[in-house]
């Protein structure tokens, strides 16, 4: 046993994933709803990863801002918040080309059965009130991404303070030397969650196949087609800018893949959020950006997200049978923008999303009872993008920061052209 175990540790983790995604496909046809036996494994990866957000976050970020000035914090979170604002807007344009292209929907229409009750959404201004919990303990016990980013953030400075105090700067180290072991030992549980992925991604898949059945994929086949083949294209987006910013694609997905294949089983951007930054510390990025752009992409950079709703929105207008206009279009960047920005990372959220756009365009919202159907399988590609879109903005942020001479924690890597 202890040889066989050997074996499957040292062994490639995305042969591990790749093998477990086949396995889990497999079982779920043949299977059907019965895969759901499997749920618990997958809940348990969920809960596994979940469980390594909030230390990750803390630790890594109050260790990243350490390890840079304030100027220099402030330069890179002005450029990753412009980054994901535009990345955002450029989704979304993207996936309405696509969908204008193959007109996802038309030739549907609404069977008049189809309900489904908008829930509320808490909107840009409660987004941005949450930046400041009304205390720590409620960032950490309702996963408050934003607040929790906040809490370290101002930890973080409040550290590196003390570190450049002439009376308290013994302390202001000591706590640092902890903050960064804390980490270190955060990586460790990492490192053996990791060897439990395989099971966990066989067993999603196993109950997202059965659950969903091949039918689903017939009668609504079209419109996740047109999805992927926009997902598709985004991802062609990131490879272009990737050379223009002299980065090499196939070592940066060499790299990327294992938060992305993860990403697209569990459906959870913020989920996947360890992962990501196993990613980008393998990247040899620095930390002092990663530890800070990645927990914000998690909430606010939803690329993936962007692309649904632009398709969802070209879909919606076709079984409605009123086209979307150029102004109509353009109302879909601006809003599906903001929308995106307010999304969480979890499962499921897309949908709300979805139907909060469709309400302020006038589109009919009992297409969102037909998107229903689907959510799991178009949620899973959207998710992957959504986990690919923060990595190489991360990327790209970084070789800008280069020139500065300040980028010293992590060093070049491989991850160049």
């Amino acid at each position: 046993m202890k040889r066989l175990w050997n074996r499957y540790a040292s062994a490639s983790l995305i042969l591990k994933i790749t093998i477990a995604l086949i396995l889990g496909v497999a079982a779920g046809l043949l299977m059907g709803e019965q895969a759901a036996v499997f749920a618990p494994l997958g809940d348990l990866l969920i809960r596994l990863l979940t469980f390594l957000i909030i230390p990750l976050i803390l630790f890594t970020l109050i260790v990243g801002v350490n390890q840079t000035t304030i100027g220099n914090l402030g330069r890179m979170g002005g450029k990753v918040f412009i980054y994901y604002t535009l990345s955002s807007a450029a989704a979304i344009m993207v996936g309405l080309a696509v969908a204008s292209l193959f007109q996802p929907g038309q030739g549907m229409s609404l069977g008049g059965n189809e309900t489904f009750d908008v829930p509320d959404n808490p909107g840009i201004v409660s987004v941005l009130l949450n930046i400041v919990p009304s205390n720590i303990a409620s960032a950490f016990t309702e996963m408050n991404l934003l607040g929790i980013i906040f809490t370290a953030l101002t930890f973080g400075i409040a550290i590196s303070v003390l570190r450049s105090s002439s009376k308290m700067n013994e302390l202001g180290d000591h706590l640092l030397k902890t903050v960064t072991a804390l980490n270190e030992a955060a990586l460790i549980i990492l490192k053996g969650i990791l060897q439990y992925v395989p099971v966990g991604v066989f067993a999603i898949m196993a109950k997202t196949v059965g659950s969903q059945g091949v039918h689903t994929l017939v009668e609504l086949g079209g419109m996740i087609g047109v999805l992927y083949a926009a997902l598709l294209a985004q991802i062609v987006l990131y490879t272009v800018a990737m050379l223009l910013f002299k980065i090499n694609p196939l070592t940066f997905f060499k790299h990327a893949r294992t938060p992305i294949v993860t990403a697209f089983v569990t459906q959870s951007s913020a989920g996947t959020l360890p992962l990501s930054l196993k990613a980008a510390k393998d990247l040899k990025l620095p930390r002092s950006l990663y530890g800070f752009s990645l927990p914000l992409g998690a909430t606010i950079n939803m690329d993936g997200a962007a692309i649904r709703i632009a398709v969802s929105a070209v879909f919606a207008a076709n079984i409605a049978n009123t086209p979307l206009s150029l102004t109509d279009m353009l109302m879909v960047v601006l809003v599906g923008t903001l929308a995106s920005i307010g999304t969480a990372g979890v499962p499921g959220a897309g949908i709300v999303m979805i139907a909060t756009v469709f309400v302020q365009l006038g589109l009919p919202v009992e297409a969102v009872a037909l998107l229903t159907s689907i959510d799991a399988l178009i949620g899973m590609g959207a998710t992957a993008l959504n986990v690919t879109g923060d990595l190489v903005g991360t990327a790209l942020i970084s070789k800008t920061e280069e020139h500065k001479g300040h980028i010293k924690d992590e060093g070049e890597g491989e991850w160049q052209a």
